[in-house]
């Protein structure tokens, strides 16, 4: 039987019951998903050296006779070794392998056969351990440009490779051609097969890159067209009309003058409020900005147009301190500012349930607990997001169906600085805004990067600010001692470790551990306190509020204050294993000080040996810029841990990288949306193909476009 795209990996030679449920944990279940599983990256097998001559420490591959037979040797229970002498016209070799028995009859003597591995020197004599091997004149996986696969137990490359070459002889000329004619020619982009086969198995290095090249735009494309599609969906709903969309007299009453930036993003909030479209808007703004500002105004002119407003917050603590200052803001309006928290009393609860069905509550701030079953609006026209990076786009849609059968404006906040294009990517199906100003007077945080030999030094600043009267946060990257090395996922709350070269280390500062060894051996004399997202959100709510309060002089904690309550009297961030951080994560932690009228500080302690590491620190100590920051982030970490792409509903990208290929993305924009506006929908018959193909990037959310 022929194989399709649609046909079951059981029915290639070699897969059975086993492999196949191997193959299922990589998610390849049918020829297509092995054509669309691209290598990682690609060996260099295609030029033979002699044993004299090869490098040692480099794979190579050498073609070279097998000059005796082999030998099998037991060394103990458990650990078998094969040894094979080879030889070619410069030199011999030993060819070791360890636990494969099965080269003793593999290899046989007077063969030439190509071993690909690395030479090693001992002595005068030359050996290669485990290297891939074939026999000449029937090479697979030497003399070309290897194919190297992401992996799972079960599955070699050599067996991946070889079912995606089967796959790939079959059905790369039958997978269609779906961009545009005219894309490809203005582009100049090589056709599919040619791409599908040289993506897998490259003739060069430069129909590789060909084929690189036409699979990332086409990418690019899809994900372009597709979050379009999303935004002008939204467009077409039917939104609440604000007749009141003038700020004027709701800004003169603040008790401090706007920036040009709030007055900027303000103005541009309210013209989409009066539009009869529904608002789906970004306000992006560093760290004291000044958002919730933009998010009062926003939630005033709601108010005077007859509409409730909800605004929802990752954090019990975070809701109450907007409940707070946005009833300070709005205390001469007549608004009513309510709260509902997971922790309220269920009576309590009712309370708030029923004075929202009556409207009697204006703005309402909340976590998680506003999307409850018991909640229902009695005119809910806008609904505000804090903090965006901490909700999913399902969560924002869920908030906005309490609206009933209209479509509520959505304005959404992120303190996490994102460079603009890729920002139109991530959050596409929102128009964007950057408050790129700061309020003036905040005084820039000093910022230091010290060694462990200053560690003393640093507890004695600590003990000087607290003696002035101040407050300090100690972060630290782990819960409990130990952990990291068995199980560095779990632990870190918001860390990066090993994607920054750094292996998890014994050394690494554990929030438990290290408050108890401060508590007794170093400020025994000061109120020291600990936080961690282990912890029950009643008991971090009690720890936040005490240091709030200023019960508490120094706060030891994972990153989970990185979104927390404003302590303007605290002036010192300590980050402990700082290289352990991504760099926008520690942007973000150093925004927890220098709130307040005080000189503040942030101490970035480390052992790192690392240049890389060091130079990635540096950026935090000489610039204050939170873009500046993140763009240097987002191409040293890429950005999967930059801002989770699962997390706002991004498709999984196959081969694209909105860091690193930048310069196609801007293409694949500029043609996508060249295309849409002379076919907004995508609803010509020529484009039919195209569209499903766009739908089936978003699979995760098959009705996103309905």
């Amino acid at each position: 039987m022929p194989l399709t795209a649609a046909t079951g990996v059981r029915a290639l030679p070699g897969v059975g019951e086993a492999r196949a449920k191997c193959l299922e944990k990589l998610n390849l279940g049918t020829v297509g998903d092995l054509l669309a599983y691209f290598p990682r990256s690609y060996e260099d097998r295609t030029k033979i050296v002699s044993i004299a001559g090869a490098p040692p420490g480099e794979s190579v591959c050498i073609a070279a006779l097998v000059a005796e037979a082999p030998r099998l040797s037991r060394i103990r229970k458990g650990l078998e070794l094969v040894k094979v002498k080879a030889v070619d016209e410069t030199a011999a070799m030993t060819v070791t392998f360890f636990n494969q028995t099965y080269v003793k009859d593999a290899l046989r003597p007077g063969e030439t056969y190509v071993f690909y591995g690395k030479i090693e020197l001992m002595g005068r004599a030359r050996q290669m351990t485990n290297p891939v091997f074939e026999r000449e004149g029937r090479a697979r996986f030497t003399g070309c440009i290897m194919p190297v696969y992401p992996l799972t137990a079960g599955v070699s490359n050599n067996l991946l490779a070889g079912l995606t070459r089967r796959c790939v002889d079959a059905c790369a000329g039958e997978i269609p051609e779906l961009l545009p004619a005219e894309v490809r020619r203005v582009h100049a982009l090589a056709q599919s097969e040619f791409s599908y086969r040289n993506i897998h198995f490259p003739d060069s290095w430069e129909s590789l890159e060909l084929a690189r090249r036409r699979l990332i735009f086409e990418e690019f494309f899809y994900l372009t067209c597709g979050m379009a599609l999303l935004k002008s969906g939204r467009d077409r709903g039917r939104g609440p009309v604000f007749e009141y969309t003038d700020p004027g007299w709701f800004c003169s009453r603040l008790p401090f003058a706007l920036t040009n930036a709030q007055r900027r993003v303000i103005g541009e909030a309210a013209a989409d409020l009066g539009a009869p479209r529904p608002m789906n808007r970004l306000v992006q703004g560093d760290v004291g900005s000044g958002k919730t500002a933009v998010a009062a105004a926003c939630a005033w002119m709601a108010y005077q147009s007859g509409w409730q407003c909800a605004m929802m917050a990752p954090t019990e603590i975070l809701a109450e301190q907007h409940r707070r200052s946005l009833s300070a803001l709005l205390a001469d309006t007549g608004m009513t500012v309510g709260l509902l928290t997971g922790s309220m009393k269920a009576a309590e609860k009712k309370q708030v349930y029923a004075a929202l069905k009556a409207g009697e509550i204006d703005l309402v701030v909340g976590t998680h607990a506003l999307l409850s079953e018991g909640v229902a609006f009695a005119r809910l026209g806008l609904v505000i997001t804090d903090e965006q990076h901490r909700f999913g786009v399902a969560q924002r849609a869920a908030l906005s169906a309490k609206a009933g059968q209209i479509t509520p404006h959505v304005l959404v906040m992120s303190a996490t600085p994102i460079p603009r294009t890729l920002a139109l990517i991530i959050y596409g199906d929102l128009d964007l805004s950057v408050i790129d100003e700061l309020p003036p007077g905040r005084t820039p945080v000093d910022t230091f990067i010290v060694g462990e030999d200053k560690r003393q030094r640093m507890y004695n600043f600590v003990r000087k600010l607290v003696g002035e009267g101040r407050q300090a946060y100690i972060v630290c990257p782990a819960v409990e001692e130990s952990e990291p090395a068995e199980a560095p996922g779990p632990t870190y709350e918001g860390g990066w470790g090993e994607a920054a070269g750094e292996a998890p280390h014994p050394d690494l500062k554990a929030v438990t551990a290290y408050a108890q060894e401060l508590k007794t051996k170093i400020f025994p004399d000061l109120r020291v306190a600990f936080v961690h997202g282990r912890m029950k959100a009643k008991e971090k709510d009690a720890v936040m509020s005490a240091f709030a309060a200023g019960n508490v002089d120094v706060l030891v904690s994972t990153t989970v204050i990185e979104v927390g309550v404003d302590v303007p009297n605290a002036a010192l961030m300590v980050v402990e294993n700082a290289e352990r951080f991504g760099l926008s994560q520690l942007h973000q932690l150093r925004g927890r000080v220098g709130r307040g009228g005080h000189q503040s500080y942030c101490v970035m302690v480390t052992s790192t040996r690392s240049e890389e590491s060091r130079r990635r620190l540096k950026v935090l100590a000489d610039t204050t810029d939170g873009f500046k920051i993140s763009e240097e982030d987002l191409r040293i970490r890429g950005p999967g841990d930059f801002f989770g792409a699962r997390q706002h509903g991004l498709p999984q990208l196959h081969i694209a990288d909105l860091a690193g290929d930048m310069r196609l993305l801007k293409e694949a924009q500029t043609a996508a949306e060249a295309l849409l506006a002379d076919d907004p929908g995508l609803r010509s018959p020529g484009h039919a193909a195209l569209l499903e193909r766009v739908k089936k990037l978003f699979a995760d959310n098959p009705d996103i476009f309905n």
